[in-house]
Parts: structure tokens; sequence; C-alpha cells
């Protein structure tokens, strides 16, 4: 563990939420313009990825495909490629915003999200597996990748909390943190074994998914991401308000009547469950859960939302595919776009090297 990113865990004991100086009215009032700015910037990423691109489509066609009509080659490219894969965009950005914005504002540390605490590489880790052992494709793999996220999850949780004794919960916050990246460490030399272990083209298959891709969107994939998001994201608008009471330590959650025990792991599985089905609908696109949250506390001057984080994340992950998908000369050998997730990666790599230094010259009282 490096000293940079072990001063940034062990910031999470010491660190308290930070509290707007602005007064609550006009708290609210840029809550609301922020939200409906970035919900406009969705909005209008969606119109791109699907109106614009290698195959232009107008708006009156647009509407009238919408409508059933159907437009000879239009209709099979819109309705059957751009569409599902701008929702698929969508959803999963979603997803990954709100998970990633749970887990640092109830641990009090940006490094935990699940793509940087092992979540997204134990679905990593078991995905590769069944495509390179069993020869699964398509659900099956987004199956597996489910399972692998949840089984990870599970151990982090355990030792983690578990183990924590007297030390409570900030001392068990730094420990999931430090036993996340771990974990993460494992998994990926596991990939690492597995990818060396099979032929070129079952290889070339995993490193698509591994790099996280909307390539292969299809409107089964956005009814299974929908229905999920339909049971999660009640849960968590019902589980929102004893997060803002965890945000502040144990002691004063409780002394506010929030039952911690099991509202810290009711939020950890939702979060937990979103990270997953995203990861399974589309592989594990990079940084997306780890960027949504401070970008959206910057928005806000300092205060946690998690629907800033949610719209966020979408604008994230629509801006990246379009980008990948048509700004860059790149496509794989089978002839599609690069992969989302090498564009957000690339984006999330400096912020996070950002972060560790600055995390590193706080420790050093710089």
């Amino acid at each position: 563990m490096s000293a940079p990113a072990g001063a940034l865990a062990g910031r999470a004991v010491a660190s308290t939420p930070a509290v707007a100086s602005m007064p609550r009215h006009r708290a609210r009032h840029r809550r609301r313009l922020v939200c409906a700015a970035l919900a406009g910037a969705v909005v209008v990423l969606f119109l791109i990825n699907v109106l614009l691109g290698t195959y232009t489509v107008t708006i009156p066609d647009f509407v009238r495909l919408l409508a059933g009509e159907r437009i000879p080659g239009a209709s099979f490219i819109v309705m059957e490629s751009k569409l599902p894969r701008a929702v698929v965009g969508t959803l999963i950005g979603i997803a990954f915003g709100i998970a990633g914005s749970i887990f640092q504002t109830m641990l009090r540390n940006p490094l935990a999200s699940p793509d940087i605490i092992g979540i997204s590489y134990g679905a990593s880790a078991s995905a590769v597996a069944a495509i390179v052992v069993f020869g699964a494709t398509g659900l099956a793999v987004s199956a597996s990748a489910m399972l692998g996220a949840l089984g990870i999850a599970l151990l982090i949780y355990l030792l983690s909390y578990r183990r924590s004794g007297r030390s409570g919960h900030s001392a068990a916050g730094a420990r999931l943190v430090l036993v996340g990246i771990g974990f993460a460490a494992m998994m990926q030399a596991l990939v690492s074994y597995l990818m060396t272990r099979t032929d070129i083209r079952t290889a070339q298959d995993a490193l698509v998914w591994l790099n996280g891709s909307l390539n292969s969107s299809n409107w089964d994939r956005v009814l299974i991401l929908a229905a999920s998001l339909a049971l999660l994201l009640p849960a968590t608008a019902l589980l929102a308000r004893s997060l803002r009471g965890l945000e502040m330590g144990d002691d004063a959650a409780a002394g506010l009547g929030v039952r911690v025990a099991p509202s810290r792991l009711g939020l950890v599985v939702t979060a937990v469950l979103l990270a997953a089905v995203a990861t399974a609908a589309a592989g594990p696109v990079a940084f997306v859960a780890f960027l949504s949250g401070p970008i959206a506390r910057r928005l806000l001057r300092g205060a946690g939302s998690l629907a800033v984080s949610a719209l966020v994340g979408a604008v994230i992950v629509l801006a990246a595919d379009f980008t990948g998908a048509n700004l860059f000369p790149l496509y794989l050998t089978d002839g599609t776009s690069l992969p989302v997730g090498v564009v957000t990666g690339a984006l999330g790599a400096p912020f996070l090297l950002w972060l560790l230094v600055t995390a590193n010259r706080v420790g050093r009282g710089g």
C-alpha cells in the first residue's frame, strides 16, 4: 500500500463532512439549478448519441421511428443499436454515480468507490473466469459478474466490520478501503493469470469486456437494468436520510435516531447491487463511480446529493461513449468502436493521481 493511498484512506477516520457556508435556502436553490442543468445535459447528450455519429438522423425522422414508422436503414440502426446503447449508457451512469456516492459519503473517503475498493474487480474476475474457463457469453457473463461483485463485497464487509471491535465505525471505514484495495490487487492478479492461460481470441473477448463497453447493448439489457433500478432507486431514496446521519459519524447518527448497523448494512447492500447490475450490463466502466460523487460535491460547493451524483454519472458515460465511438478513429477488429471504459479511464486516472498527491501534502501538513 503506497504512502499517499494510505494517507488518504486514513483520512476517513478524522475527516468530517463539509458544511456549506451558504444559507439553507440558497443551498436548495443551487441544488435545483445544478440538477436542472445536469438533466438538460443528459437529454442533450442522449440525443447527440442517438441522432449524430457515423449515421445521422433528423429529429423528425427520430420522432417517426418512435411512433413505429419504418424507415429503411434507420429503423435498425437507430432502434436496435443507437437507442438501446444510449439508454444503457444513461442507466449505468446513474447506477454507478449513486453507488460511488453512497460509499464515499458513508465512509467519508473519496477512495471508497466500487471501482477502487475491489467490488468491480470481483465482478471482472468472475466474468473473465466464466469466459475463459466455461466459454460463457451474453447473459451468463453478466450473471457471473454480478455474483462476483456480491461475493467480494460480502468478504470485504465481513473483514472490515466484524473485526473492528471497539475501534468503531471510523476505523472500520478505513479498514474497508484498505481491505478492498487488497482484494482489488488479488482479483487483478487472477484476471492476469486467466488471460495468459487462454487463446488469443478468447482473451480478446475478455479484454473488451474488461475495458467496459456499450457495444453489446440491446433491449434485453435495457429491460434488466430498468427493472433493477425500479427496485433499487426507491430503496436508495428510503435510506438517503440515514446516509446523511451516518456521514456525521455513528454517535451523531445514533443521537438523531438512526439505527446505525441496519442502516449501514442496507446502504452497503444497495450500493453493491447498483454497482453489480451496472457492471453486469456493460462491464467495469472505469472511474464513473469514483468521479461522480466528488464532481457533484464541487458543483454543490461541498454538499452531497445522490441525485446530482446520478446525473453526473450519466453525463460522464454518455459523453465518453460519444467520444469513443465518433471522435477517435480507432475500431476493434470486429468493427466495433472504442470501449467507453477506455475514455472514462483516461479521464479518471489523472483525477485519482491528483487526489493522492493532494492527500499526501495534507498528511505532511502541506
